[in-house]
C-alpha cells in the first residue's frame, strides 16, 4: 500500500480479555500509523469482570487516539459492535475481534477491495476453533441462506470493513448477540450494497475462552434471527 487513507476508525470488542488486550492494541498502533493519515482506535469493553477495562484505560492515557467505551454489564457481541459503530467518527471503519486470533496487518488487503465496494468481509483461510464452532458456522450459513437469501464463505468472521456512508444506510442495528453479523449482511443485501470477500489468516487463541458455542449464546442468536426476519419482512424499515 503506497498511499495512506485520509482517516480510519478501528474498533475492537473485548470481554474478559485481560491477557490479550494490550498485545492486540499495541500491535495495531504502528500498523494504523502506516496506513492512515488520521486514525482512532476504539476499545469497547463489554462489561468485563477481569482487568480488561483497567488495562484499556491505562493504555488510553498514553495515546489521545485511543478511546475507551465501556458497558456496565456484559451485553453481548452485537452490543459491543453497535457501540463501536456509534462511536466511530471517520468515513472508513474496520473492526476485528479482540482475542488476538487475527493479524491486523492484513487490513491492507481490505483497502484494495473497499475502493470498489461498500463492505469488505473477511473469510478465514483456515479456522482455528473447536469442532463445535465449525459445525455452528456451517449451520449459520445454511440458516442465513434459507431465511435471508445470502451465502458467504464465513459469515461470522470478526474482521470487516465498512464505508460510513454505507453503514448509515443499514442502521440502526438491534442485535445484542452473535446475530449482529447476519443483521449487517441481511440489511446490506436489502440496501443493495456491494459486499466483497477477502481471505484472512486465523490463529489459535493463546489466552482466554471462547463463548460462541455457549448454549445461551446460540439460543439468543436464534431468537434474534427470527426478530430480524420479522423486521425485514413486516417492519417499516
Amino acid at each position: 500500500m503506497n498511499k495512506k487513507v485520509p482517516a480510519l476508525s478501528i474498533f475492537f470488542p473485548f470481554w474478559n480479555e485481560e491477557k490479550n488486550i494490550e498485545r492486540v492494541i499495541k500491535n495495531a498502533i504502528p500498523i494504523v500509523g502506516k496506513v492512515a493519515e488520521k486514525w482512532e482506535i476504539i476499545v469497547v469493553d463489554d462489561g468485563s469482570s477481569d482487568k480488561t477495562l483497567e488495562i484499556a484505560e491505562k493504555i488510553a492515557k498514553t495515546n489521545p487516539n485511543i478511546i475507551v467505551v465501556s458497558h456496565t454489564t456484559n451485553r453481548g457481541y452485537g452490543a459491543a459492535l453497535r457501540s463501536g459503530f456509534e462511536k466511530a467518527k471517520y468515513d472508513l471503519i474496520v473492526f476485528t475481534d479482540g482475542d488476538g486470533q487475527f493479524d491486523f496487518s492484513e487490513v491492507i488487503n481490505f483497502f484494495k477491495k473497499i475502493e470498489k465496494s461498500d463492505i469488505v468481509i473477511g473469510y478465514r483461510k483456515k479456522r482455528f476453533d473447536n469442532p463445535i464452532r465449525h459445525v455452528l458456522m456451517n449451520l449459520l450459513r445454511v440458516w442465513d441462506f434459507v431465511f435471508f437469501g445470502f451465502l458467504y464463505r464465513d459469515i461470522d468472521c470478526g474482521f470487516k470493513m465498512l464505508k460510513k456512508d454505507a453503514l448509515q444506510k443499514i442502521l440502526p442495528f438491534k442485535s445484542e448477540g452473535a446475530m449482529i453479523t447476519t443483521e449487517i449482511l441481511a440489511k446490506a443485501k436489502r440496501a443493495k450494497l456491494k459486499i466483497t470477500q477477502v481471505e484472512v489468516s486465523h490463529h489459535p487463541r493463546i489466552y482466554g475462552d471462547q463463548s460462541g458455542g455457549n448454549l445461551r449464546v446460540i439460543l439468543r442468536a436464534i431468537r434474534e434471527s427470527f426478530i430480524l426476519w420479522k423486521d425485514l419482512n413486516y417492519g417499516k424499515s
